[in-house]
């Protein structure tokens, strides 16, 4: 945030945006009250020993929105945690499950920690403790409030919640859907790990198919061949970056970290960058692009596409003026201040929302909480049913034509989905239809000129029409 020009909080260009689709809407004032107030904060504060010595740790679980339960979000561990973050992620969490039709409230947490300055069992120590919290407090069940992942935690975060939330309720058999995001052989999910990133994927993909909206951005064709700047290479953007340029032939002219940037015109192999990451701890050597130290100076360069991956606030009003894509996709949380969404419709950059984008987390952690409270791994009971069907399918062939169908087809044909397959086909659905019912919404009212309003609209609509339908308002 910039506060040379004065820009609100996160916060509060939150509710900035909210209220700017509530203008275009025939909504009650009691009702827009109610879709926008944060229902409930929790901050918690422990003491952990540490090292010999007692450490006092903050934590936050902010609950924006019940009228779908289980309550959804994740819990990121970062040094720059504060409550005012996590009610503004907490209230885009419920625009973010409503788009996408994923029937959860809208929750997240964090601790204000720096997870690099601890030990393995030392984070562990701190997780089970914050835990702890949490379960006494009423804000982590399957039933009520699902964490997930976010920057700072991972998987291993989440199995020890899980065993913790066990060893506290033994006898509740759904433990195991407390959270979401878990390791695959604790309960999680083919496809989690990479869902928001593939999410991203499937978002610009679906973009694409919708000429009118190219051209609405100065572009033409295809997605082969467009380039595109990524800001933040964890998990999100490594994914987004992956698969876009590995399957959709597009070109990652530009990465850029929190210590710099590398840009090659011509494409960063992404996997082998990744790769160097993993092994030198940082871009800085990466041999095959030109490593330029002022990273965030990058966002301006000239592109097609470019994908904020990184934390919020990083275009704002100091800086809007000069980004240079044709297409910003919101792969992070915020990444874009009020002021300076205003300012890139302006110049008529076409900017697919946060609320939207990076929804592929919570669909798969939707899929993961019904596998879970199930019992059961998708494709279990169908798929080898589905094999045999193809086995027939391609003797029918091989008779009505004389021929013998080749190896290739014949594998096609007489393969079942997995639950990969399951995973990913439902996240492309997913993402697929919440664009269309997006561009319905800006095609019925003629107030509304950027899809960020439209993502609001559409998704105010859903919730408020909740309210209205159990009798809250």
């Amino acid at each position: 945030m910039s506060k040379a020009f004065n820009e609100p909080s996160f916060r509060d260009g939150v509710n900035l945006m909210v209220d700017k689709a509530i203008s275009v809407m025939e909504l009650e004032d009691g009702i827009a009250k109610a879709v926008k107030s944060c229902n409930a904060v929790l901050q918690v504060q422990f003491p952990v020993k540490i090292r010999g010595k007692v450490e006092v740790f903050t934590g936050w679980r902010a609950n924006h929105s019940t009228h779908r339960l289980p309550s959804k979000g994740g819990i990121r561990y970062a040094p720059y945690a504060d409550q005012n973050e996590v009610e503004a992620l907490a209230a885009l969490m419920t625009y973010k499950c409503a788009i996408v039709d994923v029937p959860f409230g809208g929750s997240k947490g964090a601790l204000l920690i720096d997870p690099s300055q601890y030990s393995r069992e030392e984070m562990e120590l701190i997780t089970r403790r914050f835990t702890l919290e949490l379960i006494r407090k009423g804000f982590l069940s399957p039933s009520t409030n699902v964490p997930a992942p976010d920057i700072g935690t991972g998987q291993r975060e989440m199995a020890w919640m899980a065993d913790t939330y066990k060893h506290l309720h033994p006898d509740d058999i759904n433990y195991v859907a407390c959270v979401t995001g878990k390791p695959v052989h604790h309960g999680g999910i083919q496809g989690r790990v990479e869902a928001t990133g593939r999410g991203v994927q499937y978002v610009v993909k679906e973009f694409f198919r919708h000429s009118k909206d190219v051209k609405s951005a100065h572009m033409k064709g295809t997605l082969e061949g467009k380039t595109c700047v990524i800001q933040g290479l964890g998990n999100v953007g490594y994914h987004a970056a992956k698969f876009l340029s590995e399957e959709d032939g597009v070109k990652i002219t530009a990465v850029i970290e929190h210590n710099g940037a590398l840009i090659n015109d011509d494409g960063i192999d992404i996997e082998q960058l990744h790769q160097h990451i993993e092994d030198h701890e940082g871009i800085q050597t990466f041999p095959c692009a030109k490593f330029v130290e002022e990273g965030h100076a990058v966002l301006e360069k000239q592109c097609d596409i470019l994908i904020p991956a990184a934390l919020e606030s990083q275009i704002t009003m100091e800086n809007a003026d000069r980004i240079n894509a044709k297409l910003i996709v919101e792969a992070a949380n915020g990444p874009i201040s009020f002021g300076a969404d205003e300012i890139l419709n302006k110049k008529g950059i076409v900017v697919i929302p946060d609320a939207y984008a990076n929804a592929g987390g919570v669909t798969v952690s939707y899929f993961e909480w019904i596998r879970n409270i199930s019992h059961i791994r998708f494709g279990r009971m169908q798929r080898r049913h589905d094999e045999m069907r193809g086995v027939e399918m391609t003797k029918v062939l091989e008779e009505a034509t004389g021929h013998a169908v080749s190896d290739k087809i014949r594998h096609s044909i007489g393969r079942g989905a997995d639950e990969l397959d399951l995973v990913r086909s439902g996240l492309d659905d997913t993402m697929r239809l919440a664009y269309q019912e997006i561009r319905a919404t800006m095609a019925n009212n003629e107030k509304i000129s950027d899809l960020r309003t439209a993502v609001y609209v559409t998704s105010i609509r859903k919730i408020a029409r909740s309210y209205l339908e159990i009798g809250v308002v």
